[in-house]
């Protein structure tokens, strides 16, 4: 993914962009750490491979870690960093947004997700 623009707004954006990246750090955000098993339980309908794939880019851009524990079964958690963690007060400012606006959108004729 092309990170490279000028503009914060848009740069944040690509962050969080795509149908999972929000969801996944809004899960650690309410709850973490998280397994695997927990993430995709609060992403449905995201596949296992699609999880993996969403679960590493946010770890290379530094804003999740992933922890593997020495048992067996083998066990890994993952939370955020101290990096990902900034993005606490925008996704909350999200959440807050969408519940305050959600029926105005929704229910007075507007697209209602389409």
């Amino acid at each position: 993914m092309q990170l490279n623009t000028p503009c914060p707004v848009a740069f944040t954006s690509k962050i969080l962009s795509g149908r999972w990246k929000a969801r996944i750090v809004w899960s650690l955000i309410r709850n973490q750490p998280l397994r695997f098993s927990a993430i995709r339980r609060a992403c449905p309908p995201i596949s296992d491979r699609m999880l993996t794939k969403e679960l590493r880019q946010l770890q290379e851009w530094g804003l999740l870690s992933r922890k593997e524990y020495p048992v067996i079964p083998p066990k890994t958690e993952y939370r955020l960093t101290n990096l990902g963690d900034t993005l606490r007060p925008i996704m909350q400012s999200m959440a807050d947004w969408g519940l305050s606006h959600r029926s105005e959108i929704v229910d007075e004729g507007g697209s209602g997700g389409q």
